[in-house]
């Protein structure tokens, strides 16, 4: 059975995210999460889905005022790709934001995955940008104000 459960920070399930986030985004770029501060992340929301209690899916939310949320670090781990997970999570982290007083979520998506976002309700709101040596779109998506 898969269920969705916020993830306390420096936790042990905060380490298994961690370590999901570093094989999907950040090792497939050469690159370590690890090298980053992530001591920050201390103030972020940590959602993720779960399967049999094995992190599944990961995403962080970050408050950026009132109103937003920034949506970041977004991770399936590769035997649950293609498989609705990441549409789960989405909206489970909507969710999640409306009932936190948040009706806008802000996103920068590797230009793979904008498809993806826009099926979910996100529209594109800049033009192409190189982070971690990949091209970017910004992406945000209001949210309506019933949960």
């Amino acid at each position: 059975m898969i269920y969705s459960k916020i993830i306390p920070w420096h936790s042990q399930e905060y380490q298994s995210a961690l370590e999901l986030r570093q094989a999907v985004l950040r090792a497939p770029l050469g690159l370590s999460l690890y090298d980053e501060d992530l001591s920050k992340e201390k103030a972020y929301y940590h959602l993720g889905l779960f399967q049999d209690d094995r992190l599944i899916a990961i995403l962080l939310l970050i408050p950026k005022d009132k109103t937003t949320l920034q949506m970041r670090q977004v991770a399936v781990a590769e035997n649950f790709q293609n498989k609705g997970i990441g549409r789960r999570l989405l909206a489970f982290a909507e969710k999640f934001a409306k009932t936190q007083g948040f009706n806008h979520i802000v996103l920068n998506a590797r230009q793979s995955a904008v498809p993806f976002y826009k099926k979910q309700g996100y529209h594109t709101v800049s033009e192409p940008f190189t982070e971690l040596g990949i091209p970017h779109l910004s992406m945000e998506k209001m949210l309506d104000i019933y949960i």
